[in-house]
């Protein structure tokens, strides 16, 4: 096999098709560093949120939740932060897990595990803001 650059060490294919060996760690890279900066935008809009509920009790929690820019704020950041979770978790799976049936079968938990936790979060934060 020769090539026109002399050194290169590019298929004809890798070349072309401008891919990754797995075809998708540059829209994991992209899509973590999205959500990390969703993370700090939402966090800085929530952190006065969660100083002013710090000392309240449930009904001054559910007083809070009840207005509708807060809890959109509240699903936003837990959507976020269990797709960031989700995407940083698989990155470690797949980078230290080395037997293959193991890494399908934690790369399978990790995603349920994060779709259980942020459908929980969402549930609760429905229920308090709805009022129920």
């Amino acid at each position: 096999m020769s090539t026109t650059s002399g050194s290169s060490m590019r298929t004809p294919r890798r070349t072309i098709s401008g891919l990754g060996s797995a075809r998708s760690g540059t829209g994991h890279f992209w899509l973590q560093r999205v959500t990390a900066a969703a993370n700090l935008i939402l966090v800085l809009i929530a952190l006065p949120v969660f100083v002013y509920v710090a000392g309240q009790d449930q009904a001054g929690m559910r007083a809070v939740l009840g207005n509708p820019f807060v809890a959109i704020v509240m699903l936003l950041l837990l959507v976020s932060i269990t797709m960031h979770m989700r995407i940083g978790m698989q990155v470690v799976i797949e980078d230290y897990v080395h037997s293959e049936g193991l890494k399908i079968l934690s790369l399978l938990g990790n995603t349920f595990f994060s779709i259980a936790v942020g459908c929980a979060g969402v549930f609760a934060i429905l229920k308090i803001s709805f009022g129920g």
